[in-house]
């Protein structure tokens, strides 16, 4: 039988996402965005740096929710 949910992990899990994933796809895909404008690249090239640099930042963020869960588990 599975373990009832820890609603209070789990709403403090939930908040540390939207914050820290806020920032990091945030700081990511202005990051992009800053050097598609620094290194005067073509516009269509300036936008693939940005959705890189984004999908680094949303894979950064799953990392890091990876290991909250360890410390904060949702279920027990």
């Amino acid at each position: 039988m599975t373990k009832p949910i820890n609603w209070t992990n789990f709403s403090t899990l939930a908040c540390v996402a939207i914050l820290v994933g806020t920032e990091t796809v945030g700081l990511s895909w202005a990051a992009g965005w800053a050097l598609g404008g620094l290194f005067q690249l073509p516009q269509t090239l300036a936008h693939v740096v940005e959705i890189l640099f984004g999908l680094i930042g949303f894979v950064l963020l799953f990392f890091f929710m990876r290991a909250a869960v360890k410390v904060e588990p949702i279920r027990g």
